[in-house]
């Protein structure tokens, strides 16, 4: 694997599931496979999880890592073809990459949605440039419209707490209000890692036989997530409808993506509705549904303190397996070099 940003890169999900199995049963199996092989990871923003879970990643499997923050310490970079570079920005994207190629074997790329330029958003223009000009395997550590580790982490550990059933799950991805404008990345991965999930008809671990999800999609109007994503998918923009029989409730924010009315909306903030705010009224309309976010989460917006902290919230576990799906990505990467 020479590049992972889509669900595609990982190809059949039910072998990517068993090998995350197999990984957590043993985190450090295929610890001697990166001796002496380098990850470069690449942070144009902020980052916890994805920082901690992949460093950690490349450590299971005997990796050295280096970690370079952009916008702390680093020459401000440009990345835009064709300029005067008569600014504050004293370097070009597209000499720094070859350079930070040189030194590494991996590289991971955190690089978010500008959320002004919708063409050059969802173009991946950052991330291009790196699986151009670094001369190495390059993955996804959120970008401009995805974060596909996360939801890599999101289906296994939907695959993990889906056990007393034999029927399809039914996956409820619902907007939530946020004071700041957000990227869809989150909501476009996850969207079509359940689409995918379903397609391949993948078994859950309670389940037994082949069954996939059902999934929906609910939130305002004006709100409609890229068909590159959500194809296949039911939207409902009635939440109570949509919540109604729901084993899993997915939370989010996303800031309008332009797909209607308009790319002058796209980034923009269109409601701050709070009725649209996971509480434990919302969680009653659901089939004792299990409660996820990837977090950072803003309590009292996204979701109030009683469901988050109820025994139905598995934020923490589905933090946790983002060491899990780092690790299998990662190791296929090195087995491919």
């Amino acid at each position: 694997m020479k590049s992972f940003l889509n669900v595609k890169d990982l190809g059949d999900l039910k072998e990517a599931l068993s090998e995350a199995v197999e990984i957590k049963a043993d985190r450090y199996k295929y610890d001697t496979l990166g001796k002496n092989k380098t990850l470069l990871m690449v942070f144009f923003n902020n980052s916890l999880r994805t920082r901690l879970s992949t460093q950690k990643a490349a450590m299971n499997l005997g990796m050295n890592t280096i970690v370079l923050d952009v916008n702390a310490g680093a020459w401000k970079l440009e990345t835009e073809r064709g300029v005067i570079m008569d600014g504050d920005k004293s370097e070009h994207l597209l000499e720094a990459i070859p350079v930070m190629g040189s030194f590494c074997d991996v590289i991971g790329i955190r690089s978010f949605a500008g959320l002004t330029d919708r063409d050059y958003d969802y173009a991946e223009t950052v991330y291009h440039q790196f699986e151009q000009y670094s001369g190495k395997p390059v993955f996804a550590m959120e970008t401009a419209t995805v974060h596909p580790l996360q939801a890599f982490a999101d289906l296994f550990t939907i695959s993990e707490f889906w056990k007393k059933e034999t029927r399809r799950p039914k996956v409820v991805l619902t907007w939530a209000p946020h004071p700041k404008a957000l990227p869809q990345a989150v909501p476009n991965s996850f969207a079509q890692w359940m689409l995918e999930a379903d397609r391949q008809q993948i078994p859950l671990a309670g389940a037994g036989n082949d069954c996939g999800i059902d999934f929906v999609v609910t939130h305002p109007e004006g709100y409609e997530l890229d068909a590159l994503f959500t194809a296949g998918a039911t939207i409902e923009y009635d939440q109570r409808k949509a919540f109604e029989g729901a084993d899993f409730i997915y939370a989010k924010n996303w800031s309008c993506p332009g797909v209607t009315g308009g790319k002058e909306n796209y980034g923009k903030i269109l409601s701050k509705d709070m009725s649209w705010t996971v509480d434990a009224e919302h969680m009653s309309w659901t089939n004792n549904a299990r409660f996820m976010h990837c977090l950072p989460v803003r309590r009292g917006m996204i979701v109030t303190d009683d469901v988050i902290e109820a025994p139905t919230s598995i934020v923490i576990p589905e933090a946790a397996n983002r060491e899990i799906s780092a690790t299998v990505v990662l190791k296929r990467i090195l087995q491919g070099l």
